[in-house]
């Protein structure tokens, strides 16, 4: 049976990704959609020389810049590694599928508030990891809930 996933439904999700070397999108952003991410774990399979660090990051909207700030780094976490351990970011928080259409920064009204919240834009979000070197291999399992608000 397949799941559904029409207006109005909340889903649990998960995925897993072997071998991340470099920016990895773990979820992507639908359009009137909110993602609470439960839990990512992350094992270090593998780390190169030099910045061994696993690095979780919202490739999204900037409600604080200046000049609208589309497809910008908002950092999660960044977690120093050592070769065969794990991580667990297990703090919850949310985030909207696509950007609000652009206001110029900082958020100050009610209004831009709702504009976030509409997620009026052309622009998907998309929660991403990464690693500090190009030689090191990260396994990551994400679990997360969808929200489908169409």
């Amino acid at each position: 049976m397949a799941i559904s996933r029409g207006s109005g439904t909340e889903i649990i999700r998960s995925a897993h990704f072997e071998d991340i070397d470099g920016a990895t999108s773990i979820i992507i952003g639908e359009q009137h959609h909110i993602y609470t991410v439960l839990s990512i774990i992350v094992f270090a399979n593998a780390l190169g020389s030099g910045d061994d660090t696993a690095r979780c990051y919202l490739l999204g909207y900037d409600s604080e810049a200046t000049s609208g700030g589309s497809a910008e780094n908002i950092y999660i976490f960044s977690q120093v590694m050592t070769s065969n351990a794990t991580f667990v970011w297990n703090d919850k928080f949310s985030f909207n599928g696509f950007e609000p259409v652009a206001f110029t920064g900082p958020l100050s009204t009610a209004a831009e508030q709702n504009a976030i919240a509409d997620q009026g834009s052309a622009v998907s979000q998309h929660l991403q990891m990464t690693s500090g070197h190009a030689d090191d291999s990260f396994e990551v399992h994400v679990t997360y809930i969808d929200q489908n608000n169409e």
